[in-house]
């Protein structure tokens, strides 16, 4: 089935396949064991305790995100995609350098800015160059999508196996050594590779091949903006002064950056809408986009729990224990990306066996999809925290089970996500557009950030609660997209 969905594609995708993949190693990588070292206290990490630890996972992994938007518009307006696909991955490259060096909390710090700068230059340009490779969209783009996801997950899974092995099991500096080691990687397979294969695509910023018309516009617009951006200073600083957040203290400043994040996404989205020049039916596709960046927002704040609630589920009760060896507990995050590479050909395939046929589930019921399946993922976790709450170490089989849930749901969701971005953007906006897709990964990681802080060690008692809240509030807001999807699909404009 594979092969069945390669053929043909130009050779453009798979530079940009493999430079993704050791880009991803790096990010998950370290992402696998960034909790693990914020709260060890025994072997040389940093001792902080669950919840601020956790409040610092979720801001790292929201500020990755977040950085795609002013990622996005450099790429639209000022470098290409090109060139800043290139700056960011030597950026995010010196950042995991920076944590690779024993030098304390201040330096630690630093490399976790910097990597989240490098990525939030690199990430959004890299999926919008796989989008221009296929002008003609269609049901080829998709699969071209499910490609690149593969890559994505493939590097993942070799991340998750370095990274934390030589982070948990030798140490946690030699671990983010290795997330460097694969960026490095990433960028020759993209430097090379491009010059060859990606000829013509993402050189020149969209903006400076906009038409006389849209030029002339772009003072106002720019005055617009401008003005939505002092409005979104005034806003917070207003809620930092009145006390409604506060950014003094991680957790906190965790919370304000929900604020943030979200205030954020709707002033964007409203300046694209009121002072964009969008034709009607461009703006009917923006609205499209809106509803889902908000069903993606909740997908990934529960779907991300894998590396922050459903790490310390790992770590401190399952079974981990076999025949005398210990399994990392970073090493079922693993899961997630081996049932990518497994499962990822077959539902591409699946989707275009049931467009033949004429059944193929339109964008809003695959996203309703992912979501009733996130949900059915969290409910297996709770009766494994019934188990827990025993006392007793629960089997490893409960957390296999919720990433095969999850996993199915992201393939309903993620790769589908990135196409219909791509498809649905007006052109001159498209990298920041993409941007807008990963800052509701931004806020999803946030949330799942947020969330496992409520994991007390002191009170165990609590989790089966935590983890019926996410499936009720999943399988609800799933159930509620699939009551409204002939709207949103008529929205689309005629694009599948």
């Amino acid at each position: 089935m594979t092969a069945q969905l390669s053929q043909k594609h130009p050779r453009g995708l798979y530079v940009l396949f493999f430079a993704e993949m050791w880009e991803r190693f790096s990010y998950y990588g370290m992402r696998a064991i960034l909790l693990l070292f914020l709260i060890d206290q025994v072997n040389g990490g940093m001792g902080l305790n669950a919840s601020e630890g956790a409040a610092i996972y979720g801001l790292y992994t929201a500020s990755v995100y977040l950085l795609t938007l002013p990622g996005g518009w450099l790429a639209d307006n000022i470098f290409g995609q090109k060139k800043a696909i290139w700056y960011g991955g030597i950026i995010i490259m010196i950042g995991h350098i920076i944590l690779a060096i024993p030098g304390g909390t201040g330096v630690f710090f630093l490399g976790l800015v910097t990597v989240a700068i490098g990525t939030g230059l690199l990430k959004p340009n890299i999926s919008s160059i796989v989008g221009e490779l296929y002008p003609e969209g269609g049901a080829r783009r998709d699969a071209a999508f499910s490609i690149f996801y593969m890559g994505i997950n493939l590097g993942s899974v070799l991340g998750i196996t370095i990274v934390g092995y030589l982070g948990q099991k030798i140490n946690w500096h030699m671990g983010f050594g290795a997330a460097a080691v694969g960026m490095l990687l990433g960028l020759v397979v993209f430097r090379y590779g491009s010059q060859k294969f990606l000829q013509g695509f993402g050189d020149v910023p969209p903006a400076k091949i906009d038409t006389a018309e849209s030029l002339a516009k772009s003072g106002s617009d720019r005055k617009i903006g401008y003005g939505l951006i002092a409005l979104l200073v005034v806003f917070l600083t207003t809620l930092q002064l009145t006390k409604t957040i506060d950014m003094t203290t991680a957790q906190g400043l965790a919370q304000g950056a929900g604020v943030i994040i979200v205030t954020v996404s709707a002033f964007y989205f409203l300046f694209i809408l009121i002072a964009g020049g969008l034709t009607p039916v461009e703006k009917k596709r923006v609205l499209v986009l809106i509803v889902f960046f908000i069903a993606a927002a909740l997908f990934w704040s529960g779907f991300e729990q894998a590396g922050s609630s459903l790490q310390i589920f790992a770590e401190r009760h399952t079974q981990r224990t076999f025949g005398g060896w210990e399994m990392p507990s970073s090493w079922f995050q693993n899961f997630n990306g081996s049932f990518i590479l497994i499962f990822a050909p077959i539902m591409a395939s699946l989707w275009i066996f049931l467009s033949s046929k004429g059944l193929n589930p339109s964008t809003p019921v695959k996203f309703a999809l992912a979501l009733l399946l996130l949900g059915v993922g969290f409910f297996v976790m709770e009766l494994a925290a019934k188990v827990a709450v025993k006392g007793e170490l629960a089997s490893p089989l409960f957390l296999t089970f919720t990433y095969l849930f999850h996993t199915v749901g992201e393939l309903c969701l993620s790769p589908v996500g990135l196409s219909s971005y791509t498809k649905l953007a007006p052109k001159r906006y498209v990298s920041q557009l993409m941007g807008i897709w990963f800052v509701a990964a931004s806020l999803g990681n946030l949330i799942a950030g947020l969330f496992a802080g409520n994991f007390d060690e002191n009170n165990v008692q609590q989790m089966p609660a935590l983890f019926n809240q996410v499936t009720l509030f999943s399988i609800g807001f799933g159930l509620l997209l699939l009551v409204f999807w002939k709207p949103v699909k008529n929205w689309m404009g005629g694009i599948k």
